[in-house]
């Protein structure tokens, strides 16, 4: 996927002229990382009480320090593995917080949307699987950062779904393309892995 590739260079880019700004704060990684779940809890408390355009935008601002994390720890040189499994680790935890205060909402809601609660339900158990196979891959040596959708486009995607969500079904069909992508890229993932791992 040549093209997708670059688009994700392109936004991961962006973080590039905040970082030397970072560094004469003197604020750390680790302090990004954490910094960037603590808002995305505030983007899920947001959706779960019906707050969905805000939440949105807040989604958005958690997922921009989620790259400056990464990109700080390289430009100060600063990368470990403690840092790269507390990062994984609240991504997964922060993303799954965020697909469940969207299944409160539509649990909470006076008419709950069948097909939301479907498929937001299929996306909690299709995005960590992406991940979870790229872990396996990485623990048996192989680099397995392929796929179509992984974790920024489903952020993005879900971000948007929240600020369109005065459209009718607007996020539930959001829901449904990171459910439905989300196993897809899990399938790519694994095909490449069992495909790697029969040489």
């Amino acid at each position: 996927m040549p093209k997708l590739t670059e688009v994700r260079k392109s936004v991961y880019q962006l973080t590039e002229p905040l970082v030397p700004l970072l560094v004469k704060t003197h604020i750390t990684p680790t302090a990004l990382t954490w910094l960037g779940f603590a808002i995305s809890l505030g983007a899920a408390a947001l959706i779960a009480t019906g707050h969905l355009l805000i939440a949105g935008f807040v989604v958005l601002v958690s997922g921009f320090f989620d790259m400056l994390d990464g990109a700080l720890a390289r430009h100060t040189d600063q990368v470990t593995h403690s840092g790269a499994v507390l990062d994984s680790t609240l991504d997964r935890v922060s993303e799954a917080v965020l697909l469940l205060a969207v299944l409160i909402f539509y649990l909470s809601s006076a008419n709950p949307p069948a097909m939301g609660i479907l498929f937001v339900s299929l996306a909690l158990i299709g995005s960590p699987l992406v991940s979870y196979i790229r872990a396996k891959a990485e623990a048996i040596g192989l680099e397995c950062k392929m796929g179509l959708f992984t974790r920024p486009e489903r952020v993005i995607t879900l971000a948007v779904g929240l600020l369109a969500s005065r459209i009718d079904y607007a996020l539930i069909t959001v829901l449904a393309i990171i459910a439905v992508f989300s196993f897809v890229t899990a399938g790519q993932r694994l095909r490449y892995v069992l495909k790697q791992t029969r040489k």
